[in-house]
């Protein structure tokens, strides 16, 4: 006798959920002819044990930070809730948040200035679309930090768009994205190509200063994976739905996870790799056209991400806006010495530190906002910008890329610098060895209203 075929509307009259499963389960049960008993018990072992997001409280976090004025007390109850949220999460197995944490986007949302360490699962959002950002040191010697400054605004490039290819793709790079589901395709490779010598926007910098231990003048640049990074994050973030909708359904869409076990996950864990490996070089390479613009050479470099995914065994800890202080998480780590920037008036610190129980192996990223960019630019509504720039950078050469001054850039814009260095103490998240005091630095600045790129276009004519 020939058994009826089961199809996938079968199984959803069954009250299943539609599923990848599906399409295994089915090609099982039509081969054998399974029906009446053999069915269900086959059903109940094959459907995907789906899990449930964690009760408020149950994992919990550590916090490194403490209000001090009205306006910080309203920023850190909205981290904390935000956090709490974030630590119902299926994975979540532990999480800390920084000094100079804020929140960002919906609650649940990590914030910046968080940490969030899963078990066997790699969240897309928990580290951004600005993968591996970043900051890298150099230091130049005695050259005139002046001297430094030009040759880097003659070279640099921030904002969207309007730069031909200047460096050629690394072999290596090109060679590993082409071995990686999620880096193989052209659009990776030409992101990869034109990006390759440029910052980007918003808060990436490039900032020239001199140790307050040596003198020496020390160029600092600022910036993530740019249009790859991006890319690479939209991604992953469609393959961790995927498996949100199998495997956690009541999980926000925002917190969807990417199984490390699965050969997705591995293949994104590579990826992420290659992506760092990019971010670095292209550090490295601004750096390189500097010193030589500017007729010096380097004495010294070294660099570390605050803006990743880092791996102990199967724990995955999402840093988002959170410097990596444990050697463990930085492979290619310059005696232990990390970069913290605060604000374009502050000092860049360079700290080292070990990991604590709180501190969970990181310390802040910089200075972080107590409000967001429109909030800062309505509250100084009424004030010109050329005044504001004047009051906040005076003695100091700041320039933007643009020509045109963000406001939402300016050092009132950023938590105080004073407060996050005195709660790094308190809370134990690294030692200051050495302080790089600021000459000047260079961002972008409203680089939408009048970008560089389109005044050359309508110099260069039809």
């Amino acid at each position: 006798m020939e058994h009826k075929k089961i199809t996938g509307n079968d199984l959803i009259e069954l009250g299943f959920r539609p599923g990848k499963w599906f399409g295994e389960a089915l090609a099982h049960i039509n081969d054998r002819g399974l029906s009446g008993n053999a069915l269900h018990e086959y059903l109940s072992s094959a459907v995907p044990q789906t899990r449930e997001p964690l009760a408020t409280g149950e994992r919990s976090f550590y916090r490194n930070i403490r209000a001090e004025t009205p306006l910080e007390a309203d920023n850190v109850r909205a981290v904390v809730e935000t956090m709490e949220a974030v630590m119902t999460v299926p994975t979540a197995v532990t999480g800390a948040i920084m000094p100079d944490a804020c929140p960002t986007g919906s609650i649940g949302q990590i914030p910046v200035g968080g940490v969030v360490a899963t078990r066997n699962a790699i969240h897309p959002n928990m580290h951004s679309a600005d993968i591996c950002c970043s900051v890298m040191l150099t230091s130049l010697g005695t050259v005139s930090p002046k001297a430094v400054l030009d040759a880097a605004q003659s070279v640099t490039h921030f904002g969207g768009g309007g730069r031909d290819d200047l460096f050629p793709l690394p072999k290596a790079i090109s060679n590993a994205m082409q071995a990686n589901r999620f880096l193989n395709d052209e659009k990776s490779r030409s992101l990869a190509r034109h990006h390759l010598g440029t910052q980007g926007d918003g808060n990436h910098f490039l900032y020239v200063g001199q140790s307050e231990k040596t003198g020496e003048t020390i160029l600092v640049t600022h910036h993530g994976s740019r249009g790859l990074g991006a890319y690479l994050y939209q991604q992953g973030m469609r393959v961790a739905e995927n498996f949100r909708r199998e495997l956690a359904p009541q999980t926000a869409a925002n917190n969807a996870w990417i199984p490390f076990d699965d050969p997705f996950g591995q293949d994104y864990w590579e990826a992420l790799q290659i992506v760092r490996e990019w971010t670095k070089t292209n550090h490295g390479l601004l750096h390189d056209r500097i010193v030589r613009k500017a007729q010096s050479a380097a004495t010294g470099r070294f660099w570390n991400e605050h803006n990743f995914v880092f791996r102990d065994d199967d724990v995955f800890y999402h840093a988002k806006g959170a410097t990596p202080l444990d050697d463990r998480f930085v492979p290619d780590s310059y005696e232990g010495l990390r970069l913290i920037p605060l604000n374009m008036a502050e000092p860049i610190l360079i700290v080292r530190g070990e990991t604590t129980a709180s501190n969970l192996g990181f310390a802040p990223h910089g200075a972080g906002r107590n409000t967001s960019r429109g909030a800062h630019k309505r509250g100084l509504a009424g004030k010109p910008a050329a005044q504001i720039f004047r009051e906040e950078t005076a003695g100091l050469d700041v320039r933007f890329y643009s020509g045109h001054v963000d406001i939402s850039e300016l050092p009132s814009a950023y938590k105080n610098a004073d407060t996050v260095q005195r709660q790094m103490a308190e809370f134990g998240l690294g030692s200051v060895v050495d302080r790089i005091l600021p000459y000047g630095c260079i961002m972008a600045g409203d680089w939408k209203k009048d970008a560089p790129w389109r005044k050359r276009k309508r110099q260069a004519g039809p």
